[in-house]
């Protein structure tokens, strides 16, 4: 169930969306394919019913992620976390999220990035840095367990959220990563 200790945890509601995207795409047997090559714990916590504000150990998250890649793109596992965090984007922003999408409207959102960050995280914060008209630095700091495939479905959550906010060509690029020594992680966006 929700996790007590003081390991890194993550919403439910992320663990939800990834588990909806993968019905969408697959249907039931694809998500028993996925549940498959996880431990039987991790089995056993993602068939209960999840609670999306509760937390969750991110690690269950990142294994339930890996395992999802491996089965809806074993050939580019890159683009199924890029899919993973725009399907996230697309179903928090329709529902209990919608308030951070005003139509035309970009730097709202992203200006919400330190409120939005706490609806996934629990350990760390991000920052927010209009650059331009059509461009801002986004700054995750003191996050833990920092993966590239994690920061993949980062970019993906940007990318869709800032397409919802009426943003067209949108270019989300990851020029530092922790998980590649950097201090920070840092998400440059842009768009037209």
């Amino acid at each position: 169930m929700l996790t007590q200790g003081t390991g890194s945890r993550i919403k439910g509601g992320v663990l939800i969306s990834r588990l909806n995207m993968l019905r969408q795409h697959v249907g039931q047997v694809g998500v028993d394919a996925v549940l498959r090559r996880l431990p039987a714990e991790d089995q056993a916590l993602l068939r209960q019913m999840l609670l999306p504000v509760g937390w969750y150990p991110l690690e269950l998250n990142l294994r339930l992620d890996a395992a999802i890649a491996g089965v809806m793109s074993p050939e580019d596992k890159d683009r199924a976390f890029l899919e993973m965090g725009r399907a996230s984007a697309h179903e928090a922003l329709h529902g209990p999220q919608h308030v951070f999408v005003k139509a035309g409207e970009p730097h709202f959102l992203l200006s919400q990035a330190p409120k939005i960050y706490r609806f996934y995280y629990a350990v760390g914060s991000r920052t927010y840095e209009q650059t331009g008209p059509c461009s801002a630095v986004l700054r995750t700091f003191g996050a833990e367990n920092v993966t590239e495939p994690d920061c993949l479905t980062i970019i993906g959550w940007h990318e869709r959220a800032i397409e919802l906010c009426g943003g067209r060509a949108v270019h989300v690029t990851h020029p530092m990563c922790r998980a590649r020594g950097a201090p920070h992680c840092e998400y440059h966006c842009s768009w037209e």
